[in-house]
């Protein structure tokens, strides 16, 4: 059976000065996740593999990949039943607290740990190294309700994207809007920008991309935390989603796997052209761009050219890396979580959640499997 740890991993709470995220929106998340992957095995029992794995498997973190990791977890249990595999969505922030704290084994962020968290690491990991993987890779989809407006997508430039979500431009004839849309009968209609309330990986993709493409038309610094205040807002994905979803006129960035058909989406202005996000164009990012400065065997951590104008390619793209220990306190933990990435990485488990029925990812490319196959060779007991 797979069910949602309830015992000591979820009763963990946050270190002081860092906001727990979710709430019981996380939990209600945390059993769909669950229960998509667990439906009908209720009455299963916990079933150990003859020779094989057993044991819990807890995870947390950034809801961006609430729906790959649904499907990741459904594949591993099909190979692995006797392990009881969970996946909290609870936010990126909340995920990589819970990971430090020890209260997961395993978590998602849309971010790379920093210095204070990387030190932190080596206590949790028993004397090793954090590893961070880059195994699900997507565009974040800016996403608005204007019913009836008859364009596939909405060509916005950078410059125009960022004085929209600062405020500066209000309506959505403006027109800067209108010069790229010609032809479109934009309506004379309150532009209402929607943005996370909670702490996010996703938002900070967001807002580097607004800062290194939107030029001075975005005057802040890319940050977790919204940095507008008296905003529209909604708390996770999903939330966002729902305000959208909910009034006409508004906008809002979101991973692009829990776009809705209720909803639009923008082509982005990338050199001369306007790029819709695909699984394609994502990939084609990353592709082009270099490894971060502090990147090493174990941390694969990229710096994404936000700025580019290489063409077909969709700048706006979040990497959420999968986050784990070099050395865990048991050899148990250590194989169900080495397991779990080894499938997570393989062409099989990116194959699963690239379909578009799925998460619509980008796969990950040969050359970044073969660096990731080696760091995860890398896990091991203490």
């Amino acid at each position: 059976m797979l069910t949602v740890p309830r015992g000591p991993h979820r009763a963990a709470a946050p270190a002081p000065g860092r906001r727990r995220r979710g709430g019981t929106a996380g939990l209600r998340r945390a059993g769909a996740v669950l229960a998509a992957v667990g439906l009908g095995l209720a009455a299963c029992g916990n079933p150990t593999e003859p020779g094989g794995l057993s044991g819990t498997l807890p995870g947390a973190g950034a809801s961006s990949q609430e729906i790959a990791m649904q499907a990741w977890l459904a594949g591993f249990y099909e190979a692995h039943p006797g392990v009881v595999a969970s996946y909290d969505p609870v936010g990126s922030g909340t995920g990589r607290e819970m990971f430090l704290n020890g209260a997961v084994l395993f978590a998602g962020s849309d971010v790379p740990m920093d210095e204070e968290e990387l030190a932190r690491g080596r206590d949790r990991c028993f004397g090793g190294e954090v590893v961070e993987l880059p195994l699900y890779i997507s565009p974040i989809a800016v996403a608005y309700n204007l019913p009836g407006l008859g364009a596939e997508h909405l060509n916005l430039a950078p410059e125009t994207l960022a004085a929209i979500f600062a405020g500066e431009i209000t309506r959505w004839n403006d027109p800067a809007i209108a010069a790229a849309n010609p032809g479109v009968a934009l309506p004379d209609q309150a532009v209402v920008p929607v943005n996370r309330s909670d702490d996010s990986g996703t938002t900070e993709s967001f807002t580097e991309y607004l800062a290194a493409a939107g030029g001075e038309a975005w005057p802040h610094e890319p940050s977790e935390t919204w940095p507008i205040s008296g905003t529209q807002s909604g708390t996770g994905t999903s939330g966002v989603v729902q305000t959208i979803t909910a009034a006409e006129g508004t906008v809002g960035y979101i991973d692009a796997a829990q776009v809705t058909q209720d909803l639009s989406t923008v082509a982005l202005g990338v050199g001369e052209d306007f790029v819709p996000f695909s699984a394609e164009a994502a990939a084609a990012v990353v592709d082009a761009s270099p490894r971060a400065e502090d990147a090493t065997d174990l941390r694969l951590t990229v710096e994404l050219a936000r700025d580019t104008d290489t063409p077909g390619t969709y700048p706006l793209v979040l990497v959420s890396y999968t986050l784990a220990c070099e050395r865990y306190g048991s050899e148990q933990d250590a194989t169900n979580v080495r397991t779990l990435l080894e499938y997570m990485a393989s062409p099989e488990g990116q194959e699963r959640v690239a379909r578009p029925d799925v998460a619509g990812a980008a796969p990950i490319g040969a050359g970044l499997r073969e660096k990731v196959e080696a760091a995860i060779g890398q896990i091991r007991p203490a």
